[in-house]
């Protein structure tokens, strides 16, 4: 089992962007945004000299921070992937420096299973989105959920794991348009399509020969709505978000391409401080154990909870 993933260049802000100004749940609705500052770590166990001596790392043993509370870092304002609720849930779990907050979002599922086979309890810790990284080698967070992906950057800083969900951008169409059984770029010659304003979902488009690129929309809920009303033939869209999005919308369909977007896939990374690799590795036997239908379950289920 690897211990550390290949380095996924993402453009990191785009997808960020993307799920803060919309996400599709009975309906287009906005997402609420907050943020924080936090807390405490401790030198792990089995980091010593004497320890990396062990050819073999025993990860029964593998630990982080205390070992008892798992400080989990996070911005608890990035819905699906993590938010912030006042009443306490089987969902949920505390956030350690605001009085009376819990968190709740995808990340958090996933940070419970790792605090869980570590033997921890895991709280969260509030802090803005950049300081992550630096919380973490500062001692004041254990570990990272936070919809973050792997970059080349990040890597010199930071060991992650492998992905625990990866977000991707696929196409959407009505199902009586020309495009609708488009199965590669050349077949969408002529079309008109259209994405979110300064992210990637817009950027992928140039990739298309011989169409339209339209004036991106603002939000995705302007795209959305650039589909539904005829103004548009096609629309980028997150690939995770699909099933909601034709759950609202059943005339829409998903283009099903052999040809790709290039640097497109997003994925979603735990980081820990580097030099843990019997910690890193347990981290990933939990993450690897999720099911790729499990892991959709889970990510639609917090988009019914998100808050609207």
């Amino acid at each position: 089992m690897k211990a550390t993933p290949h380095v996924l260049v993402s453009d990191r802000v785009s997808r960020r962007d993307f799920l803060k100004l919309s996400s599709l749940v009975a309906g287009m609705g906005g997402v609420m945004v907050l943020s924080g500052c936090g807390p405490a770590a401790q030198e792990p166990a089995g980091t010593s000299d004497d320890a990396t001596d062990e050819p073999d790392a025993d990860t029964a043993g593998a630990t982080l921070g205390d070992g008892v509370t798992l400080r989990v870092g996070m911005e608890a304002a990035y819905a699906p992937y993590n938010w912030q609720v006042s009443e306490e849930s089987e969902f949920t779990i505390p956030i350690e420096n605001v009085s009376g907050a819990y968190a709740d979002g995808y990340d958090v599922q996933v940070a419970k299973r790792i605090a869980e086979a570590l033997g921890m309890e895991p709280v969260a810790v509030k802090l803005d989105f950049a300081g992550l990284i630096d919380a973490l080698n500062n001692g004041q967070i254990d570990i990272v959920c936070a919809g973050m992906s792997v970059d080349p950057d990040r890597a010199q800083s930071a060991d992650f794991s492998d992905s625990y969900i990866d977000d991707d951008i696929v196409m959407i169409t009505t199902k009586d348009s020309p495009y609708a059984s488009a199965t590669t770029f050349a077949d969408l010659a002529g079309a008109s399509i259209m994405g979110q304003a300064a992210t990637m979902f817009n950027d992928v488009i140039e990739q298309i020969p011989d169409i339209n690129h339209m004036t991106p929309g603002e939000t995705v809920p302007v795209v959305v709505e650039s589909l539904a009303s005829g103004t548009s033939d096609v629309i980028t869209y997150s690939m995770l978000s699909v099933p909601k999005l034709l759950e609202t919308y059943p005339d829409f369909v998903e283009l099903e391409m052999t040809d790709k977007f290039e640097g497109s896939v997003m994925p979603d990374n735990a980081a820990i401080a580097k030099g843990q690799e019997a910690v890193l590795e347990e981290i990933n036997e939990v993450i690897n154990a999720i099911p790729e239908d499990e892991r959709q379950q889970m990510w639609n289920d917090c988009m019914d909870r998100q808050p609207a």
